[in-house]
């Protein structure tokens, strides 16, 4: 019988020539995320670290994502404390606020490697399975000790295989897609499994692989992979990430637990409601909810492709009245990149108000907070009571282009041949009477001038 893609990664990082299911296993790390919880964390180990020092300073990675700039004193002591720490064991991969959200920089950055083992103290750290990657999320317990050791245990989760054939057909998305499986699934359905994306991967973006990687964890899922194919490879050149990795992959007889197919053709808007990211319904049997905030962005649906996406449907529009829109570039090269392709200002004209990269409303610490009784639609990856700030609020998720079109409207709309009401259109007035043309003095006509009969038909 052949092995997982688990089962090869955790046999070759723990030294044994096969492992089995169930198996605990002890395996040194790549790297370990964190990000404004890196103070908390080393706290939990500040006398160590003085008497043993830091185990590697290559496998942390700290990134200041969530409540940047700091909104309080409490939040920039913190930041203070994660500045004096990577200063004073020389942390090699540390990014300052504004540099993006963690996992958009940590994947975009080429940290993430194919075959390589990614640890985090976030959840979504299941994000770099998108690059072939096996990345889980650990307790703040377990990221204070591989400071000190550079080790950790993982046991060895069976797998799921999920066979896409097809391909999207907008505006359906990947986010679409994603939704759809974890309403299958539900949100333990995959509870401590690896799930294997195969089939007809070649149809989905890095970005589309991405935002599905991004919420293996929201059915449960320890790990989310993707095989490396020619568009990882890109991704990762562009990226500038080290050489010499090399890809691993299931084998075809590996055994599964489930197998499930989906026909991408297939897949339609669709609209995930509070307060459980698992209970989906298609966008066009909830339209006409009536929505306060909308939120384009986040670590699930915040690059640039994203952006490009809602800026298409909202250009030339505006924010319904009564509604506010809120985008939140994942990384400061979205940014910059939707800064320089008109993407921001489209964004911006239509009423969008822009945020530094980074998580803010998206966990509720600060910008976008959501008052009692208010509704959100957000292209985030939860929805949880009490998500964004305000345990009375509810947050639906979609994609950005289901986000950017009830925008427009103010409520849930489906995507499809979206339009904003035309004004009354004011009454023509009467068309003068053209003069009648002058006889010519002259039976030689004039020559046209090149192009004229073209500029009369624009």
């Amino acid at each position: 019988m052949g092995a997982t893609f688990a089962q090869k990664v955790l046999a070759q990082r723990s030294g044994n020539r096969s492992v089995e299911p169930g198996q605990i296993v002890t395996v040194s790390p790549d790297h370990l995320l964190m990000h404004d919880n890196a103070a908390p964390i080393v706290s939990k180990v500040n006398a160590d670290l003085d008497k043993f020092g830091l185990a590697s300073r290559e496998v942390p990675v700290i990134v200041l994502d969530h409540v940047i700039p700091a909104a309080n004193e409490k939040t920039a002591t913190s930041h203070k404390k994660i500045r004096e720490f990577v200063a004073k064991f020389g942390v090699k991969h540390f990014y300052e606020m504004g540099e993006g959200i963690c996992h958009e920089v940590v994947i975009s950055k080429g940290l993430a490697l194919p075959g390589s083992l990614v640890v985090g103290s976030d959840s979504h750290t299941c994000t770099y399975g998108a690059a072939g990657s096996f990345a889980t999320g650990i307790d703040r317990t377990e990221a204070a000790a591989i400071l000190l050791t550079g080790k950790t245990w993982l046991k060895v989760p069976q797998s799921i295989k999920i066979e896409v054939t097809g391909r999207l057909k907008p505006p359906a998305s990947a986010k679409d897609l994603i939704l759809t499986i974890i309403g299958d699934i539900g949100a333990d359905g995959a509870n401590y499994l690896a799930v294997e994306f195969h089939g007809n991967i070649g149809a989905l973006t890095m970005e589309d692989r991405i935002t599905i990687a991004n919420m293996g964890v929201e059915m449960g899922a320890k790990i989310a992979v993707f095989p490396v194919d020619d568009l990882t490879k890109a991704y990762l050149q562009r990226a500038g990430a080290a050489k010499g990795w090399k890809a691993v992959w299931a084998d075809q007889d590996a055994s599964y637990v489930k197998t499930l197919r989906y026909d991408l053709g297939k897949i339609v808007p669709v609209v995930a409601k509070p307060h459980a990211v698992d209970n989906v319904a298609p966008a066009r049997d909830l339209k006409g909810i009536p929505i306060n905030e909308f939120l384009i962005g986040t670590c699930t649906n915040g690059r640039l492709g994203d952006l490009r996406a809602a800026a298409a449907i909202l250009k030339g529009k505006r924010v319904a009245a009564g509604s506010r829109l809120i985008v939140l570039p994942a990384s400061r090269d979205v940014m910059i990149a939707a800064t320089k392709d008109g993407t921001i200002t489209t964004l911006v004209e239509a009423g969008a108000m822009v945020l530094p990269p980074g998580c803010g409303p998206c966990l509720g610490a600060h910008q976008g907070v959501l008052a009692p009784g208010e509704k959100c639609l957000s292209t985030a990856n939860r929805n949880f009571k009490g998500r964004m700030g305000c345990a009375d609020a509810e947050i639906y998720l979609a994609s950005p282009a289901t986000v950017a079109a009830s925008a427009i409207a103010g409520r849930i709309v489906e995507p499809r041949g979206v339009t904003r009401p035309a004004a009354k259109a004011k009454p023509k007035a009467k068309a003068k009477p053209r003069p009648k043309a002058k006889p010519r003095a002259s039976s030689k006509a004039k020559p046209k001038k090149a192009g004229a009969k073209k500029a009369r038909r624009r």
